[in-house]
């Protein structure tokens, strides 16, 4: 808040003004640009005041689950807090997978629901839920304000603990009769000013920083293995990191969430780690003596069987979630604090070492024969298009546009992730915990409202792109210029894949039957639409698309048999990797014995 702000702010506490109105002098207060929302009976008041002021945009969204998604796409793509505006009832309960979403993936929202009058509350009102009761475990916190006096103090508290510590979503519900009540205003803490209650801690334990770089002295196959935490907390972290791959010369590998942390071009990247990670990514993680987790939960995506897991190493963890420490894998040398400040600690201390370091000549060498596998390996040939192609093609015609790319999620979502070749933060917007299908399309107009000028992309598959297609009509009303490109292979690409390799080849319901034609859908919505299904046209297509104002629908047709790999089957081990079609015949990959997940 600036020093104007805090004057202005003083100068109006202790004012009565309308519970709406002291909604929307908080969201000012704290840097709010743009709302996402939809309104109803239990929001009016809180829309009324919205109508009257011309501070706060308000995004239009066609379905409350997009809203959320877009506040998502907003904040991944900036760093700020993500603001939602839902009605009572069914408006907060379809906002549920959305909030679930982001706290999953520790994406800092703040979602204003409203409620019925606190008098109707428990009577089973029109349009009542139990809001605080079903949000409660998808959110950081959340809060039922009975007080208008306590509306602007609960919002900014919300803020604050939205974006502090673990970012996650918060919830802020509104009785009607609050919203429409008399309060007094109570302006912010100052910005880094401690608050009374919550105070997550964010600086490292000098000596465990000590311990992790005596580790890191005399670690002879070293690996950083990070995190979407990385690129939560911001550029400093991001820099640090940077600096600490360079002066250690460590290789590194990131989970879905952190790519970009790290630049993909890089000889020390070796690319995602996890069930569809590279061979070299997982092969070093299984086979390193030291593993250095930053702002990663270890979850099963990425670790496979536990009972195997790098079995031979040291861990180090740095998280600044202390619930995350020990909760899945066991650690030695645990770091609770705030990425960045930790990082930096490291590389402050890693350049105040002065013991001799074993070299790292062997461990590369033999990283360099992992590499020699080339398991991103396909072949491009015969008159179909490889969704593979598709999608490296269009991230090579489009890197030099600085684009941000969101997903929709399944097999399309994994190429993403091992084909485009990020080289900074907050350009990779996607569903990783929760695996959100509908995902990306909402998030993408979120990234697009938030950089107007920028060049923003939803790689989707047909199905996917259905869950939420509704949204192109937001996108065409609020003029942000999307990109949608979908992989159509008429499956559910990732489900009939795991039905051929673990159930036999029987695909129950994967197959995508009565799909529209995405052309004539994009144009009546009012966007252009195109399609393309010879590889020779390819990127022709592509670039006729990222140059055609206005959001744009380009579906690609491939093949539809085509499976994703690398692959580690459930209940495997990172060295026991699939790394294509006729090696999974030769294991006669099946369902029997494996942990489905």
């Amino acid at each position: 808040m600036t020093a104007r702000a805090a004057v202005l702010a003083e100068s109006e506490a202790d004012t009565f003004m309308s519970g709406a109105r002291l909604i929307l002098k908080a969201l000012e207060d704290q840097g709010v640009e743009v709302v996402f929302g939809y309104p109803g009976g239990a929001v009016l008041p809180i829309y009324d005041e919205l109508f009257k002021q011309n501070r706060i945009r308000h995004i239009l969204v066609r379905h409350e689950q997009a809203a959320v998604h877009a506040a998502e796409g907003y904040a991944h793509s900036t760093g700020k807090v993500g603001c939602v505006l839902v009605t009572s009832g069914p408006g907060a309960t379809n906002a549920v997978t959305g909030l679930t979403d982001a706290l999953m993936d520790s994406t800092p929202i703040v979602c204003l629901t409203g409620q019925v009058p606190t008098h109707l509350i428990g009577n089973d009102a029109f349009q009542e839920a139990d809001t605080v009761g079903i949000t409660r475990p998808c959110t950081k916190h959340n809060y039922l304000v009975r007080d208008a006096d306590q509306l602007a103090r609960v919002i900014h508290e919300a803020f604050h603990v939205a974006r502090e510590g673990r970012p996650g979503p918060v919830v802020v519900d509104i009785p009607k009769d609050v919203s429409m009540g008399q309060g007094r205003y109570a302006p912010p803490l100052p910005r880094g000013a401690a608050h009374k209650t919550y105070r997550p801690r964010t600086a490292p334990d000098a000596r465990a920083v000590r311990e992790a770089v005596a580790l890191m002295a005399k670690a002879r196959r070293p690996v950083f293995y990070t995190g979407g935490g990385v690129i939560n907390s911001g550029a400093r972290a991001v820099a640090a990191l940077r600096e600490l791959l360079a002066l250690t010369g460590f290789p590194i590998t990131s989970t879905l969430m952190g790519l970009g942390a790290y630049p993909a071009d890089q000889d020390q990247w070796l690319g995602m780690v996890g069930m569809h990670g590279t061979y070299e990514a997982n092969l070093a993680m299984h086979d390193c003596d030291l593993l250095i987790a930053v702002g990663a939960r270890f979850d099963d995506r990425v670790t496979g069987n536990l009972a195997f897991f790098s079995p031979g190493s040291k861990k180090i963890h740095i998280d600044i979630d202390p619930s995350s420490i020990n909760k899945n894998v066991v650690v030695d040398v645990p770091v609770v604090a705030d990425c960045g400040q930790a990082l930096e600690a490291l590389v402050a201390a890693w350049k105040a070492e002065t013991a001799p370091r074993p070299g790292l000549a062997g461990w590369w060498r033999q990283i360099a024969d992992w590499r020699g596998r080339d398991c991103l390996y396909y072949e491009q040939k015969g008159p179909v298009i490889k969704p593979q192609y598709a999608i490296q093609r269009l991230f090579e015609i489009a890197k030099d546009r600085d684009p941000f790319i969101c997903t929709e999620v399944g097999q399309h979502q994994m190429w993403a992730a091992q084909f485009c070749g990020f080289t900074r933060a907050n350009r990779w917007i996607t569903s990783g915990g929760l695996g959100t299908m509908g995902f990306g399309l909402p998030a993408a107009i979120g990234a697009q409202i938030a950089h107007p000028g920028a060049l923003v992309i939803d790689i989707a598959g047909e199905a996917s792109a259905l869950m939420n297609i509704q949204e192109l009509s937001t996108a065409v009303q609020h003029k942000a210029a999307i990109k949608l490109f979908i992989i159509n292979n008429q499956y559910m690409g990732m489900v009939r894949q795991w039905q051929e390799m673990l159930h036999g080849g029987r695909y129950a319901h994967s197959y995508s039957e009565a799909l529209p034609d995405f052309v004539k859908l994009a144009e009546a919505f009012g966007c252009a639409g195109m399609r393309v299904s010879d590889p020779a046209r390819l990127d022709q297509t592509i670039r006729d698309m990222l140059d055609t104002p206005g959001p744009v629908v380009c579906e690609v047709a491939v093949d539809p048999r085509e499976n994703c790999f690398p692959m580690i089957p459930s209940g495997k081990a990172h060295n026991d990797m699939i790394l294509s079609a006729e090696d999974a015949a030769a294991k006669r990959i099946t369902g029997e014995g494996l942990a489905l997940v």
